[in-house]
Protein backbone atom coordinates (compact mmCIF):
# COMPACT_ATOMS: atom_id res chain seq x y z
CA UNK A 1 0.00 0.00 0.00
CA UNK A 2 1.52 3.24 -1.11
CA UNK A 3 1.91 5.30 2.06
CA UNK A 4 0.27 8.90 2.66
CA UNK A 5 1.55 11.79 0.78
CA UNK A 6 3.94 13.35 3.63
CA UNK A 7 5.47 16.10 1.22
CA UNK A 8 3.29 18.59 0.78
CA UNK A 9 5.64 20.96 2.22
CA UNK A 10 7.86 22.50 -0.85
CA UNK A 11 10.65 23.05 1.92
CA UNK A 12 10.97 19.01 1.42
CA UNK A 13 11.64 18.72 -1.89
CA UNK A 14 14.68 18.58 -3.99
CA UNK A 15 15.25 20.78 -6.73
CA UNK A 16 17.90 18.61 -8.10
CA UNK A 17 15.75 15.28 -8.40
CA UNK A 18 12.52 17.44 -10.20
CA UNK A 19 15.20 18.95 -12.62
CA UNK A 20 16.04 15.36 -13.44
CA UNK A 21 12.54 13.93 -13.58
CA UNK A 22 11.75 16.92 -16.07
CA UNK A 23 14.45 15.94 -18.04
CA UNK A 24 13.94 11.90 -18.25
CA UNK A 25 10.11 12.48 -18.51
CA UNK A 26 10.22 14.83 -21.07
CA UNK A 27 8.66 17.84 -19.27
CA UNK A 28 11.60 20.19 -19.81
CA UNK A 29 15.18 20.29 -21.77
CA UNK A 30 18.34 22.94 -21.50
CA UNK A 31 17.78 24.63 -24.69
CA UNK A 32 20.38 23.91 -27.40
CA UNK A 33 21.51 20.93 -25.04
CA UNK A 34 23.76 19.27 -28.09
CA UNK A 35 26.44 22.51 -28.41
CA UNK A 36 26.20 22.62 -24.68
CA UNK A 37 23.17 24.56 -23.91
CA UNK A 38 22.50 28.64 -23.66
CA UNK A 39 22.22 30.26 -20.13
CA UNK A 40 18.69 31.56 -19.87
CA UNK A 41 17.17 29.11 -22.34
CA UNK A 42 14.58 26.20 -21.73
CA UNK A 43 12.86 23.91 -24.23
CA UNK A 44 9.47 22.55 -23.22
CA UNK A 45 9.55 18.57 -24.45
CA UNK A 46 5.81 16.72 -24.66
CA UNK A 47 4.45 16.74 -21.30
CA UNK A 48 5.88 19.90 -20.62
CA UNK A 49 4.03 21.74 -23.62
CA UNK A 50 0.92 19.48 -22.50
CA UNK A 51 1.20 20.80 -19.50
CA UNK A 52 1.82 24.61 -20.05
CA UNK A 53 -0.42 24.72 -22.70
CA UNK A 54 -3.30 23.04 -20.05
CA UNK A 55 -2.87 25.85 -17.55
CA UNK A 56 -2.76 28.79 -20.82
CA UNK A 57 -6.42 27.45 -21.99
CA UNK A 58 -7.65 27.30 -18.31
CA UNK A 59 -6.53 31.44 -18.13
CA UNK A 60 -7.84 32.43 -21.07
CA UNK A 61 -11.34 30.45 -20.07
CA UNK A 62 -11.51 31.82 -16.88
CA UNK A 63 -10.43 35.21 -18.26
CA UNK A 64 -11.89 35.95 -21.77
CA UNK A 65 -14.60 33.38 -22.48
CA UNK A 66 -15.53 32.87 -19.66
CA UNK A 67 -14.55 35.77 -17.01
CA UNK A 68 -15.66 35.96 -13.54
CA UNK A 69 -18.35 37.39 -11.98
CA UNK A 70 -18.00 41.32 -10.67
CA UNK A 71 -18.67 42.91 -7.47
CA UNK A 72 -22.20 43.71 -8.85
CA UNK A 73 -23.13 40.08 -9.42
CA UNK A 74 -22.95 40.37 -13.71
CA UNK A 75 -19.97 38.92 -15.80
CA UNK A 76 -16.72 41.37 -16.58
CA UNK A 77 -16.61 42.22 -20.07
CA UNK A 78 -12.69 40.97 -20.62
CA UNK A 79 -11.69 40.67 -24.48
CA UNK A 80 -8.36 39.12 -25.95
CA UNK A 81 -5.44 40.25 -28.10
CA UNK A 82 -2.36 39.12 -29.81
CA UNK A 83 -0.17 41.79 -30.38
CA UNK A 84 3.13 41.98 -32.22
CA UNK A 85 6.63 41.00 -30.46
CA UNK A 86 8.49 43.77 -31.90
CA UNK A 87 6.27 47.13 -31.85
CA UNK A 88 7.81 50.72 -33.00
CA UNK A 89 10.65 51.32 -30.69
CA UNK A 90 9.23 54.71 -29.48
CA UNK A 91 6.82 52.51 -27.77
CA UNK A 92 9.30 51.84 -25.05
CA UNK A 93 10.58 55.14 -24.91
CA UNK A 94 6.92 56.34 -24.14
CA UNK A 95 6.74 53.32 -21.18
CA UNK A 96 10.19 54.19 -19.96
CA UNK A 97 12.07 50.91 -20.67
CA UNK A 98 14.30 52.42 -23.18
CA UNK A 99 15.84 55.32 -20.49
CA UNK A 100 14.74 53.21 -17.26
CA UNK A 101 14.36 49.03 -17.81
CA UNK A 102 17.85 48.04 -15.97
CA UNK A 103 19.59 47.07 -13.34
CA UNK A 104 22.57 47.98 -11.32
CA UNK A 105 25.23 45.33 -11.60
CA UNK A 106 27.80 44.17 -9.89
CA UNK A 107 31.44 42.26 -11.82
CA UNK A 108 33.61 39.81 -9.88
CA UNK A 109 36.89 40.21 -11.11
CA UNK A 110 38.05 37.46 -9.79
CA UNK A 111 35.47 34.91 -11.35
CA UNK A 112 34.64 37.17 -14.43
CA UNK A 113 30.67 36.67 -13.14
CA UNK A 114 28.29 39.38 -12.70
CA UNK A 115 25.60 39.42 -9.99
CA UNK A 116 22.63 41.75 -9.87
CA UNK A 117 22.94 44.08 -6.73
CA UNK A 118 19.59 43.36 -5.26
CA UNK A 119 20.08 39.81 -5.84
CA UNK A 120 23.13 39.81 -3.02
CA UNK A 121 22.95 39.52 0.82
CA UNK A 122 26.20 39.72 2.92
CA UNK A 123 26.70 38.26 6.27
CA UNK A 124 28.56 41.19 8.09
CA UNK A 125 30.62 38.86 10.77
CA UNK A 126 33.04 41.16 13.29
CA UNK A 127 36.29 39.06 13.12
CA UNK A 128 35.05 36.63 10.36
CA UNK A 129 35.05 39.28 7.44
CA UNK A 130 31.76 40.05 4.94
CA UNK A 131 30.49 36.81 3.00
CA UNK A 132 28.14 37.41 -0.01
CA UNK A 133 25.72 35.14 -1.33
CA UNK A 134 22.72 34.55 -3.64
CA UNK A 135 19.66 35.90 -2.10
CA UNK A 136 17.22 32.93 -1.00
CA UNK A 137 19.26 29.90 -2.72
CA UNK A 138 19.09 27.95 0.86
CA UNK A 139 21.44 25.50 -0.26
CA UNK A 140 24.00 27.57 -1.47
CA UNK A 141 24.23 29.72 1.49
CA UNK A 142 24.70 26.74 3.76
CA UNK A 143 27.51 25.51 1.87
CA UNK A 144 29.34 28.57 1.61
CA UNK A 145 29.02 29.60 5.30
CA UNK A 146 29.99 25.49 6.80
CA UNK A 147 32.66 26.59 4.31
CA UNK A 148 33.74 29.66 6.39
CA UNK A 149 32.61 28.43 9.52
CA UNK A 150 30.23 31.17 9.92
CA UNK A 151 26.45 31.21 11.11
CA UNK A 152 23.65 33.79 10.00
CA UNK A 153 23.26 33.89 13.63
CA UNK A 154 26.92 35.28 13.62
CA UNK A 155 26.34 38.42 12.39
CA UNK A 156 24.14 40.88 10.14
CA UNK A 157 22.30 40.28 7.07
CA UNK A 158 21.97 43.52 4.67
CA UNK A 159 21.65 43.35 1.11
CA UNK A 160 24.18 44.76 -1.15
CA UNK A 161 22.49 47.83 -1.91
CA UNK A 162 22.33 48.91 1.48
CA UNK A 163 26.39 48.83 1.63
CA UNK A 164 28.29 51.74 0.81
CA UNK A 165 30.83 50.85 -2.50
CA UNK A 166 33.79 51.58 -0.32
CA UNK A 167 33.29 48.65 2.02
CA UNK A 168 33.16 46.65 -0.88
CA UNK A 169 36.83 45.80 -0.36
CA UNK A 170 35.96 43.56 2.48
CA UNK A 171 33.15 41.68 1.44
CA UNK A 172 34.13 37.95 -0.27
CA UNK A 173 32.10 37.43 -3.39
CA UNK A 174 29.34 34.26 -3.89
CA UNK A 175 31.81 32.36 -6.13
CA UNK A 176 35.07 32.91 -4.64
CA UNK A 177 36.56 33.10 -1.19
CA UNK A 178 39.10 36.07 -1.89
CA UNK A 179 37.52 39.82 -0.62
CA UNK A 180 37.62 42.83 -2.80
CA UNK A 181 36.70 41.17 -6.04
CA UNK A 182 33.03 43.28 -6.78
CA UNK A 183 33.13 45.84 -8.80
CA UNK A 184 31.18 49.14 -8.08
CA UNK A 185 27.54 48.91 -9.15
CA UNK A 186 26.64 49.83 -13.12
CA UNK A 187 23.40 50.22 -14.97
CA UNK A 188 22.79 47.42 -16.99
CA UNK A 189 19.51 47.44 -19.53
CA UNK A 190 17.12 44.60 -19.78
CA UNK A 191 16.03 44.89 -23.34
CA UNK A 192 16.84 42.75 -26.19
CA UNK A 193 17.69 44.89 -29.44
CA UNK A 194 17.70 44.09 -32.87
CA UNK A 195 17.17 45.75 -36.03
CA UNK A 196 14.86 45.83 -38.91
CA UNK A 197 15.46 45.88 -42.49
CA UNK A 198 18.42 45.24 -44.10
CA UNK A 199 20.70 47.99 -42.81
CA UNK A 200 22.21 47.67 -39.30
CA UNK A 201 21.90 51.32 -38.06
CA UNK A 202 20.54 53.07 -34.82
CA UNK A 203 17.60 54.55 -37.52
CA UNK A 204 16.31 50.90 -37.53
CA UNK A 205 17.07 49.28 -34.00
CA UNK A 206 14.58 47.89 -32.67
CA UNK A 207 13.48 45.38 -29.42
CA UNK A 208 12.39 42.32 -27.82
CA UNK A 209 9.33 43.25 -26.51
CA UNK A 210 10.63 42.68 -22.25
CA UNK A 211 6.28 42.57 -21.31
CA UNK A 212 3.35 42.16 -23.16
CA UNK A 213 1.77 44.86 -21.73
CA UNK A 214 2.40 47.61 -23.87
CA UNK A 215 1.25 46.08 -27.18
CA UNK A 216 -2.35 46.20 -25.02
CA UNK A 217 -2.13 49.70 -24.12
CA UNK A 218 -1.16 50.44 -27.97
CA UNK A 219 -4.46 48.61 -28.97
CA UNK A 220 -6.57 50.37 -26.08
CA UNK A 221 -7.94 52.60 -28.32
CA UNK A 222 -8.68 50.07 -31.29
CA UNK A 223 -10.40 48.02 -28.99
CA UNK A 224 -12.82 50.90 -27.45
CA UNK A 225 -13.76 51.95 -31.17
CA UNK A 226 -14.51 48.14 -32.86
CA UNK A 227 -15.55 45.68 -30.07
CA UNK A 228 -18.52 48.38 -28.49
CA UNK A 229 -17.06 47.95 -24.89
CA UNK A 230 -17.62 49.87 -21.80
CA UNK A 231 -16.11 50.98 -18.82
CA UNK A 232 -14.88 48.82 -17.12
CA UNK A 233 -13.69 46.36 -19.19
CA UNK A 234 -10.14 44.57 -19.92
CA UNK A 235 -7.96 43.43 -22.04
CA UNK A 236 -5.93 40.02 -21.92
CA UNK A 237 -3.02 38.99 -23.48
CA UNK A 238 -1.15 35.49 -23.60
CA UNK A 239 2.52 35.60 -25.01
CA UNK A 240 6.26 35.60 -25.52
CA UNK A 241 8.46 38.08 -23.21
CA UNK A 242 12.24 38.46 -23.47
CA UNK A 243 14.35 39.76 -20.32
CA UNK A 244 18.12 39.93 -20.89
CA UNK A 245 18.66 38.70 -17.43
CA UNK A 246 22.21 38.76 -15.77
CA UNK A 247 22.20 35.82 -13.80
CA UNK A 248 18.88 33.53 -14.78
CA UNK A 249 18.66 30.88 -11.83
CA UNK A 250 16.13 28.25 -10.54
CA UNK A 251 15.45 26.23 -13.34
CA UNK A 252 12.93 27.95 -15.13
CA UNK A 253 11.80 30.22 -12.41
CA UNK A 254 13.64 33.20 -13.40
CA UNK A 255 14.77 32.81 -17.55
CA UNK A 256 15.74 35.07 -20.52
CA UNK A 257 12.82 34.50 -22.93
CA UNK A 258 9.38 33.10 -21.02
CA UNK A 259 5.38 33.60 -21.52
CA UNK A 260 2.89 35.86 -20.08
CA UNK A 261 -0.68 35.86 -19.38
CA UNK A 262 -1.78 39.61 -18.57
CA UNK A 263 -4.70 41.23 -18.59
CA UNK A 264 -5.09 45.16 -18.05
CA UNK A 265 -8.48 46.47 -16.51
CA UNK A 266 -9.33 49.51 -17.71
CA UNK A 267 -11.84 51.70 -15.07
CA UNK A 268 -12.96 54.66 -13.95
CA UNK A 269 -10.82 56.18 -11.44
CA UNK A 270 -13.23 56.62 -8.66
CA UNK A 271 -13.57 52.63 -8.57
CA UNK A 272 -9.79 51.73 -9.23
CA UNK A 273 -9.54 50.41 -5.53
CA UNK A 274 -12.65 48.80 -5.85
CA UNK A 275 -11.49 47.14 -8.73
CA UNK A 276 -7.72 45.94 -7.14
CA UNK A 277 -9.36 44.58 -4.37
CA UNK A 278 -11.46 42.41 -6.23
CA UNK A 279 -8.80 41.37 -9.10
CA UNK A 280 -6.20 40.86 -6.04
CA UNK A 281 -8.67 38.19 -3.92
CA UNK A 282 -9.61 36.17 -7.95
CA UNK A 283 -6.41 35.95 -8.84
CA UNK A 284 -5.68 34.15 -5.43
CA UNK A 285 -8.78 31.76 -6.40
CA UNK A 286 -8.13 30.80 -9.68
CA UNK A 287 -4.13 29.57 -8.45
CA UNK A 288 -5.87 27.66 -6.03
CA UNK A 289 -8.05 26.16 -8.46
CA UNK A 290 -5.29 24.64 -10.65
CA UNK A 291 -4.90 22.27 -7.05
CA UNK A 292 -1.93 24.49 -5.76
CA UNK A 293 -2.18 23.80 -1.92
CA UNK A 294 -3.44 27.12 -0.20
CA UNK A 295 0.12 26.90 2.68
CA UNK A 296 2.00 27.28 0.01
CA UNK A 297 0.17 30.68 -1.32
CA UNK A 298 0.25 34.07 0.57
CA UNK A 299 0.09 37.90 -0.34
CA UNK A 300 2.63 40.13 -0.04
CA UNK A 301 1.92 44.24 -0.08
CA UNK A 302 4.98 46.27 -1.36
CA UNK A 303 6.74 48.69 0.53
CA UNK A 304 6.64 52.30 -0.32
CA UNK A 305 10.06 51.92 -1.63
CA UNK A 306 9.43 49.38 -4.02
CA UNK A 307 6.44 50.61 -5.96
CA UNK A 308 6.84 51.70 -9.73
CA UNK A 309 7.31 55.43 -9.57
CA UNK A 310 3.94 55.37 -11.28
CA UNK A 311 2.25 52.63 -8.93
CA UNK A 312 -0.43 53.31 -6.30
CA UNK A 313 -0.81 50.12 -5.11
CA UNK A 314 0.76 46.22 -5.93
CA UNK A 315 0.66 43.47 -4.38
CA UNK A 316 2.28 39.66 -5.02
CA UNK A 317 0.96 36.42 -4.93
CA UNK A 318 4.01 34.72 -3.77
CA UNK A 319 4.49 30.55 -3.55
CA UNK A 320 6.70 28.88 -1.69
CA UNK A 321 9.09 27.01 -3.92
CA UNK A 322 11.68 24.49 -2.72
CA UNK A 323 14.52 27.13 -3.85
CA UNK A 324 13.03 29.74 -1.57
CA UNK A 325 11.90 27.62 1.29
CA UNK A 326 10.56 28.36 3.91
CA UNK A 327 10.18 31.70 2.36
CA UNK A 328 8.40 32.41 -0.75
CA UNK A 329 9.40 33.88 -4.21
CA UNK A 330 6.85 35.76 -6.82
CA UNK A 331 4.23 34.39 -8.55
CA UNK A 332 1.97 36.78 -10.04
CA UNK A 333 2.24 40.87 -9.63
CA UNK A 334 -1.38 42.41 -9.68
CA UNK A 335 -0.51 46.26 -9.77
CA UNK A 336 -2.53 49.49 -9.73
CA UNK A 337 -0.74 51.42 -12.44
CA UNK A 338 -3.09 54.80 -12.08
CA UNK A 339 -3.26 56.48 -15.84
CA UNK A 340 0.52 56.36 -16.69
CA UNK A 341 0.64 53.82 -19.19
CA UNK A 342 -2.19 55.32 -21.45
CA UNK A 343 -1.08 59.04 -20.34
CA UNK A 344 2.35 57.89 -21.94
CA UNK A 345 1.26 57.08 -24.88
CA UNK A 346 -1.07 60.10 -25.16
CA UNK A 347 1.72 62.26 -24.89
CA UNK A 348 4.25 60.60 -27.25
CA UNK A 349 2.20 59.43 -29.97
CA UNK A 350 -0.03 62.38 -30.11
CA UNK A 351 -3.30 60.41 -29.95
CA UNK A 352 -6.28 60.74 -27.87
CA UNK A 353 -6.64 57.98 -25.15
CA UNK A 354 -9.72 59.73 -23.32
CA UNK A 355 -12.57 57.49 -22.60
CA UNK A 356 -16.59 59.35 -22.71
CA UNK A 357 -18.41 57.38 -20.15
CA UNK A 358 -21.76 58.15 -20.98
CA UNK A 359 -23.28 56.28 -18.48
CA UNK A 360 -21.47 57.82 -15.82
CA UNK A 361 -22.42 61.16 -17.26
CA UNK A 362 -26.12 60.06 -17.10
CA UNK A 363 -25.59 58.96 -13.35
CA UNK A 364 -24.01 62.05 -12.24
CA UNK A 365 -26.84 64.35 -14.17
CA UNK A 366 -29.38 61.85 -12.17
CA UNK A 367 -27.30 62.87 -8.84
CA UNK A 368 -27.58 66.04 -9.27
CA UNK A 369 -23.47 66.82 -9.41
CA UNK A 370 -22.33 69.97 -10.35
CA UNK A 371 -20.90 70.81 -13.83
CA UNK A 372 -17.10 70.25 -12.93
CA UNK A 373 -18.22 67.10 -11.47
CA UNK A 374 -20.15 65.58 -14.17
CA UNK A 375 -17.36 66.74 -16.65
CA UNK A 376 -14.73 64.97 -14.51
CA UNK A 377 -16.79 61.58 -14.39
CA UNK A 378 -18.16 61.45 -18.46
CA UNK A 379 -14.30 62.26 -19.67
CA UNK A 380 -11.16 60.38 -18.14
CA UNK A 381 -8.16 58.70 -18.92
CA UNK A 382 -9.21 55.29 -17.24
CA UNK A 383 -6.93 54.06 -14.60
CA UNK A 384 -5.46 50.41 -15.19
CA UNK A 385 -5.32 47.36 -12.62
CA UNK A 386 -2.92 44.69 -14.03
CA UNK A 387 -2.97 41.17 -13.13
CA UNK A 388 0.35 39.77 -14.68
CA UNK A 389 1.85 36.67 -14.20
CA UNK A 390 4.46 34.21 -15.87
CA UNK A 391 2.80 30.85 -18.18
CA UNK A 392 6.04 29.36 -17.66
CA UNK A 393 6.29 30.50 -13.84
CA UNK A 394 3.19 28.76 -13.46
CA UNK A 395 4.52 25.23 -15.12
CA UNK A 396 7.04 25.37 -12.78
CA UNK A 397 4.54 26.12 -9.76
CA UNK A 398 2.82 23.02 -10.80
CA UNK A 399 5.61 21.15 -11.44
CA UNK A 400 6.91 21.44 -7.90
CA UNK A 401 3.49 20.91 -6.31
CA UNK A 402 2.92 17.62 -8.43
CA UNK A 403 6.13 16.26 -7.14
CA UNK A 404 5.86 13.72 -5.00
CA UNK A 405 8.28 11.04 -3.74
CA UNK A 406 7.06 7.86 -2.70
CA UNK A 407 9.76 5.27 -1.48
CA UNK A 408 7.14 2.57 -1.52
CA UNK A 409 6.89 3.19 -6.02
CA UNK A 410 9.00 1.65 -8.13
CA UNK A 411 9.36 4.92 -10.16
CA UNK A 412 10.12 6.06 -6.14
CA UNK A 413 8.21 9.81 -7.10
CA UNK A 414 4.70 10.28 -8.63
CA UNK A 415 3.11 13.71 -10.13
CA UNK A 416 0.36 13.99 -9.03
CA UNK A 417 -1.38 17.19 -11.13
CA UNK A 418 -4.95 17.67 -10.44
CA UNK A 419 -6.47 15.80 -13.32
CA UNK A 420 -7.62 18.38 -15.32
CA UNK A 421 -4.14 19.51 -16.43
CA UNK A 422 -2.66 16.54 -16.17
CA UNK A 423 -0.34 15.94 -19.82
CA UNK A 424 -1.81 12.46 -20.09
CA UNK A 425 -5.34 12.31 -19.15
CA UNK A 426 -5.40 8.35 -18.71
CA UNK A 427 -3.60 4.88 -20.24
CA UNK A 428 -4.90 1.95 -21.72
CA UNK A 429 -2.99 -0.94 -21.25
CA UNK A 430 -3.58 -5.03 -22.20
CA UNK A 431 -1.97 -6.88 -19.60
CA UNK A 432 -0.49 -9.08 -22.13
CA UNK A 433 -0.23 -8.72 -25.45
CA UNK A 434 -2.36 -11.79 -26.48
CA UNK A 435 -5.32 -13.31 -25.82
CA UNK A 436 -7.61 -10.97 -27.58
CA UNK A 437 -6.63 -8.39 -25.08
CA UNK A 438 -4.44 -5.77 -27.34
CA UNK A 439 -7.83 -5.70 -29.86
CA UNK A 440 -10.46 -4.65 -26.59
CA UNK A 441 -7.14 -2.44 -25.50
CA UNK A 442 -6.93 -0.70 -29.01
CA UNK A 443 -11.11 -0.06 -29.63
CA UNK A 444 -10.79 1.68 -25.81
CA UNK A 445 -8.21 3.77 -26.92
CA UNK A 446 -9.06 5.04 -30.28
CA UNK A 447 -12.75 5.76 -29.05
CA UNK A 448 -11.16 7.67 -25.62
CA UNK A 449 -8.72 9.56 -27.90
CA UNK A 450 -11.42 11.62 -29.92
CA UNK A 451 -11.76 13.59 -26.24
CA UNK A 452 -9.02 13.15 -24.19
CA UNK A 453 -5.46 12.99 -24.50
CA UNK A 454 -4.91 9.39 -23.38
CA UNK A 455 -1.78 7.06 -24.20
CA UNK A 456 -1.92 3.42 -25.38
CA UNK A 457 1.34 1.01 -24.35
CA UNK A 458 1.61 -2.32 -24.60
CA UNK A 459 5.61 -2.76 -23.73
CA UNK A 460 7.36 -4.42 -21.00
CA UNK A 461 5.57 -5.31 -17.50
CA UNK A 462 2.80 -3.76 -15.78
CA UNK A 463 4.76 -2.41 -12.96
CA UNK A 464 7.06 -0.28 -15.40
CA UNK A 465 4.19 1.00 -17.56
CA UNK A 466 2.73 2.24 -14.14
CA UNK A 467 5.80 3.71 -13.27
CA UNK A 468 6.19 5.54 -16.21
CA UNK A 469 3.05 6.96 -15.88
CA UNK A 470 3.57 8.20 -12.26
CA UNK A 471 6.39 10.15 -13.64
CA UNK A 472 4.14 11.87 -16.22
CA UNK A 473 1.79 12.15 -14.13
CA UNK A 474 -1.17 10.05 -15.49
CA UNK A 475 -4.07 10.16 -13.08
CA UNK A 476 -5.82 6.63 -14.09
CA UNK A 477 -4.49 3.30 -15.94
CA UNK A 478 -7.48 1.42 -17.30
CA UNK A 479 -5.92 -2.10 -17.68
CA UNK A 480 -7.36 -4.82 -19.72
CA UNK A 481 -6.94 -8.34 -18.46
CA UNK A 482 -7.73 -11.66 -18.62
CA UNK A 483 -11.68 -11.28 -16.82
CA UNK A 484 -12.35 -8.29 -19.70
CA UNK A 485 -13.36 -11.18 -21.73
CA UNK A 486 -16.11 -12.13 -19.79
CA UNK A 487 -17.54 -9.64 -17.75
CA UNK A 488 -16.80 -6.45 -20.38
CA UNK A 489 -14.52 -4.52 -17.56
CA UNK A 490 -11.22 -2.88 -16.84
CA UNK A 491 -9.27 -2.81 -13.77
CA UNK A 492 -8.72 1.48 -12.86
CA UNK A 493 -5.38 1.58 -11.06
CA UNK A 494 -5.80 5.43 -9.53
CA UNK A 495 -2.15 6.94 -9.53
CA UNK A 496 -2.53 8.78 -5.81
CA UNK A 497 -3.08 5.79 -4.44
CA UNK A 498 -0.82 3.74 -6.47
CA UNK A 499 -3.97 1.21 -5.80
CA UNK A 500 -6.67 -0.65 -7.88
CA UNK A 501 -10.49 0.67 -7.60
CA UNK A 502 -12.16 -2.04 -5.26
CA UNK A 503 -14.81 -2.47 -7.96
CA UNK A 504 -14.49 -3.26 -11.96
CA UNK A 505 -15.34 -0.89 -14.73
CA UNK A 506 -17.45 -1.61 -17.52
CA UNK A 507 -15.51 -0.74 -20.80
CA UNK A 508 -19.31 1.48 -21.82
CA UNK A 509 -18.65 3.54 -18.18
CA UNK A 510 -14.94 4.62 -18.71
CA UNK A 511 -16.11 7.76 -21.02
CA UNK A 512 -17.95 8.77 -18.36
CA UNK A 513 -16.08 8.45 -15.33
CA UNK A 514 -12.79 10.34 -17.06
CA UNK A 515 -14.95 13.04 -18.06
CA UNK A 516 -16.19 13.27 -14.05
CA UNK A 517 -12.48 12.85 -12.78
CA UNK A 518 -11.50 15.64 -15.22
CA UNK A 519 -14.03 17.78 -14.55
CA UNK A 520 -13.60 17.87 -10.63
Amino acid sequence: MAQENIYTDPATKSMEELVALCKRRGFVFPASEIYGGINGFWDYGPLGTALKNNIRDWWWRQMVECPPIGPDGEPVEIVGLDSSIIQNPKTWEASGHVGGFSDPMVDCTETKKRYRQDHIEVLIVDDKGCWGFPENNIDYIAKKLKKANVSRDDGTVKNLTDIDTSEYEKIIAPDTDKPGTLTAPREFNLMFDSHAGAIKSDENKVYLRPETAQGIFLNYKNIVDTMRVKMPFGIAQVGKSFRNEVTPRNFIFRSREFEQMEMEWFCAPAESAKWYDFWKHERMRWWESLGVDKANLRFRDHDDDELAHYSKMCVDVEYKYPFTAPGYGELEGVAHRGCFDLTQHQEHSKTKMEYFDQAAQLAAKEAGKSKEEIAAASKYIPNVIEPASGLTRAVLVLLCEAYTPDPDRPAGVYMKFKPKFAPIKAAIFPLVNKDGMPEIATKLYHELRQKYVVQYDAKQSIGKRYARMDEAGTPFCFTIDGDTLNDNAVTVRDRDSGQALAERLPLDQVDAFLAAKIAE
